[in-house]
């Protein structure tokens, strides 16, 4: 095996044991037969789609899932016999790539199915479809039964398509308010039951739906997203999980340069921080093309177990943080993770900058590599 080597200190450690232990953990808590769909899409939420798919499916995953028609390429060059699902829209002339790579899409439209049609007259492969209800999240999906049985008419009456699942989407499961999640409920249960047949995979849990909801509403198969990836969905899913999730994602770099300031000396792009005394300063080889945005500036960093905060303003490749003291260039400085008796977590950078957890990972670009242990 090829083991790359990376000269920037700077690299995001992947922990695969946490990854197989979250999937471990959903499967004890699911119903039994119970299916679990790894949602890889967007490169794993940005902890590496390969590595966590391996890992996921080691641990009991079935099925992957992600969102577009180049992710599901992708990944099927690397996992030639497993289930692949695309989450999102696809163009119609992706048809018989999908139809002979094995690949299933997410289908909402007749003129969908009347468009790719012809694309599959000189296939002899059969394109699996899973149907999309919006059952109120009002993105992509039928809204109505009439629209549902049309769909179902117009693939039915195609030799090459079959209908394998049909899924819905919760908007608010993660939150206590029950009323318009009850509301996609009731809405999912009357459509899909208006089906000729109950296909092989009817699913609509999401990550906070298997981890808090009905279990009744875990059908065939649940979607495991972001707690596949050891964070929580939401602070309310957090108080009542059924199990302790382990995050998988640590940032670390260590210090290139330090250096003594003096009182009046500044620091950054447009002078924003200002020493009032002697102190010291240590600058870090991360920054905004990294996924660092500027809105962290302010963000405690770990150093020797202790918290130092960002100053100035982020640059593109470099940050600078105050020391409590000369520490030595080298010195390990962790960005998210445990240090000491310290940890700084993906959330605690989400409130930072006001977003979800979610979007932390996702941002991180392909120059921090990804490390897997």
């Amino acid at each position: 095996m090829t083991v790359e080597q990376y000269f920037r200190p700077t690299k995001a450690i992947i922990d695969l044991g946490a990854i197989r232990q979250n999937v471990q953990q959903l499967k004890v808590h699911l119903n039994e037969g119970v299916k679990i769909i790894a949602v890889v899409k967007a490169n794993a939420y940005g902890h590496g789609d390969v590595a966590v798919a391996q890992a996921a499916l080691e641990a009991g995953a079935t099925m992957l899932a992600v969102a577009t028609a180049d992710e599901a390429l992708h990944m099927r060059k690397h996992f030639p016999h497993v289930e692949i699902l695309v989450l999102g829209a696809t163009p119609a002339y992706f048809a018989p790539y999908a139809a002979n790579e094995r690949i299933r899409l997410t289908v909402f439209s007749t003129d969908w199915v009347q468009q790719a049609a012809p694309y599959l007259e000189d296939t002899t492969a059969t394109l699996n479809i899973h149907v999309k209800i919006d059952s109120g999240m009002g993105r992509i999906g039928v809204r109505t039964e009439e629209e549902l049985k049309a769909l179902e008419a117009a693939i039915i009456a195609q030799p090459r398509m079959q209908i394998e699942g049909v899924f819905t989407h919760f908007a608010t499961a993660d939150e206590s308010q029950e009323e318009l999640f009850q509301q996609q409920v009731s809405i999912f249960s009357q459509l899909k039951s208006s089906l000729q047949e109950k296909p092989k995979y009817v699913h609509a849990s999401n990550t906070a739906a298997a981890l808090i909801k009905d279990a009744t509403l875990q059908f065939d198969a649940v979607r495991y997203g972001i707690s596949l990836y050891g964070l929580t969905p939401s602070s309310y899913v957090a108080s009542i999980e059924p199990f302790p999730l382990h995050p998988a994602l640590s940032l670390e770099t260590e210090l290139v340069h330090v250096k003594q300031l003096q009182a009046g000396d500044s620091v950054g792009y447009g002078a924003t921080f200002v020493a009032q005394e002697p102190c010291w300063v240590g600058t870090l080889p991360i920054g905004y093309a990294d996924g660092m945005i500027r809105k962290l500036a302010g963000q405690d960093v770990l150093i020797d177990g202790q918290r130092m905060p960002i100053i100035g303003r982020i640059c593109m490749d470099q940050c600078m943080v105050l020391l409590s003291k000369p520490y030595a260039v080298g010195e390990k400085v962790q960005l998210i993770g445990k240090q000491g008796n310290e940890h700084i977590t993906l959330d605690e950078w989400a409130a930072r900058v006001e977003t979800i957890n979610y979007e932390i990972p996702c941002i991180f670009t392909s120059r921090i590599p990804r490390v897997y242990r």
